[in-house]
């Protein structure tokens, strides 16, 4: 087995050239599961994706709590129905977003892991399913809110993985001042260090993060990210690729640790090929340097 399997989304058109590039992982993107596809596009994406390691798929963009009863029930059966699409697709991991805060404090987690319990009763043998770490406290996903809902929906199946960029955001406070300077500044090796051993606390059978540089706009008084290339935003590459390297070798791989480790960009599609190798190659250099 390898220190960890690397990749990025692929609709499925996009399988082959990712499998010539030589990518282990493969992402079912959110956009496949809200258009009208069957299940024979889910069968045929899992026997094509055959050549990688490892399957996961991103759920779509709908939100697991909302002022409107029905409007969560809807939410929650398309939230289900990807899931089942996925299983048709071979898919180890399925990853949600979690939501913006509607009532706030413990109603919110309850409500949460109320329709988490409805989107895995019968599919826990089949699937973990992953919680998204959020880059703003409006919205619901910091690592303690992420560790109450696991708490309380009882499962060990359901898992944290963070997308690295939104813990920088969130925890260095660039959410609520915009100052990615400043932010970039205190995001050392330490810090990622930290932010690992939080996620391993949390993690269960896989270890999956997911990684894009980012930028940021503002919408009336609201700090929105986006997304770039890589090399072109926050937070810098190599003081998280050193605590990647070292947490990988030393925290996981040297303890024995019975877990997988997924690493999973996200960045824009127009550069995402050539971002994906060079993040592999940030992180593979360096745990190079643990194994020699």
């Amino acid at each position: 087995m390898p220190i960890f399997d690397w990749g990025t989304y692929n609709g499925f058109s996009k399988l082959k050239t990712a499998e010539l590039l030589g990518i282990r992982l493969t992402e079912i993107p959110p956009r496949v599961f809200m258009r009208r596809i069957d299940e024979s596009y889910f069968r045929s994406y899992g026997e094509a994706a055959k050549p990688f390691t490892t399957i996961t798929a991103h759920a779509p963009y709908y939100s697991l709590v909302s002022y409107d009863a029905e409007t969560r029930e809807r939410s929650v059966r398309a939230l289900r129905r990807a899931a089942e699409l996925s299983l048709e697709a071979r898919a180890e991991v399925y990853n949600m977003h979690i939501g913006p805060h509607v009532w706030g404090g413990e109603k919110d987690l309850d409500a949460v892991a109320d329709a988490l319990k409805q989107i895995i009763s019968g599919l826990e043998d089949k699937l973990y399913f992953s919680l998204e770490t959020s880059y703003a406290p409006w919205l619901i996903g910091s690592f303690d809110e992420i560790k109450a809902i696991i708490e309380k929906t009882g499962s060990d199946r359901v898992i944290v993985s963070p997308q690295l960029e939104n813990v920088f955001m969130y925890e260095l406070g660039v959410h609520g001042n915009g100052r990615f300077d400043q932010a970039n500044k205190a995001a050392t090796k330490d810090f990622w260090m930290k932010v690992l051993e939080k996620t391993l606390q949390l993690s269960r059978g896989y270890f999956s993060l997911r990684f894009s540089q980012v930028t940021g706009f503002y919408l009336g008084n609201k700090l929105l990210k986006k997304r770039v290339p890589l090399g072109k935003g926050y937070p810098d590459l190599e003081p998280l690729a050193d605590a990647l390297a070292e947490f990988m070798v030393k925290k996981i791989y040297e303890p024995g640790l019975p877990m997988e480790i997924h690493l999973i960009y996200t960045g824009p599609p127009a550069t995402k090929y050539r971002d994906t190798i060079l993040l592999y190659q940030a992180v593979m250099e360096r745990v190079l340097r643990y194994l020699e």
